[in-house]
């Protein structure tokens, strides 16, 4: 039998950075934008809040940008604190690397296995989908979507009962399959 498993974001990741005004090192995305001009060139910043103070930082997105090599539905975009360009942006290794920023997905995404339980079939091949570059454990989300302990996952893959092509063993934040034999 074959079934398709959801790794779906709720909510916006936490960004991990040390606030300069408290001792706090996480911030929540605000959502909005800042976007200026100078003549011609546009810098726009991604506004977050920390958690600890509520001190408001900056994270680069462009920088000195000619407003014409800015696509006109991003401008939009921007203009309008879209929140799936937040999302999107947050995400960005590009933008993370620029800011020494990393995310914290504790808590902020579920895992979606249509029905409860696994059906009584002797082999259940299971394709697992991210909503978003998720980083979560194999080994957890099996245990979640089956109802086992995490040590029960791990003798199904040492006995050769619970196979897949990725190394279960990491983290993965991308499409996987695996096969189950009971």
């Amino acid at each position: 039998m074959s079934q398709i498993w959801a790794v779906m974001p709720t909510r916006l990741p936490l960004v991990l950075r040390r606030c300069h005004a408290c001792a706090s090192r996480t911030f929540r995305p605000s959502g909005k934008f800042r976007v200026n001009a100078n003549h011609k060139l546009l810098d726009v910043w991604l506004l977050v809040l920390c958690t600890g103070c509520g001190d408001t930082a900056k994270l680069t997105v462009l920088e000195r940008m000619t407003v014409r090599s800015v696509p006109p539905e991003m401008l939009d975009r921007l203009h309008d604190n879209d929140p799936g360009l937040t999302a999107g942006l947050l995400q960005d290794p590009v933008v993370q690397h620029r800011n020494r920023i990393a995310l914290d997905w504790a808590g902020a995404w579920r895992l979606d296995t249509g029905e409860p339980g696994l059906p009584d079939d002797d082999v259940i091949d299971v394709l697992v989908r991210f909503g978003a570059r998720i980083p979560v454990r194999p080994v957890r989300l099996i245990a979640e979507g089956c109802g086992l302990a995490r040590a029960e996952v791990d003798r199904l893959i040492d006995d050769g009962r619970l196979v897949s092509a990725v190394r279960l063993g990491g983290r993965l934040s991308g499409d996987f399959t695996f096969t189950l034999k009971r």
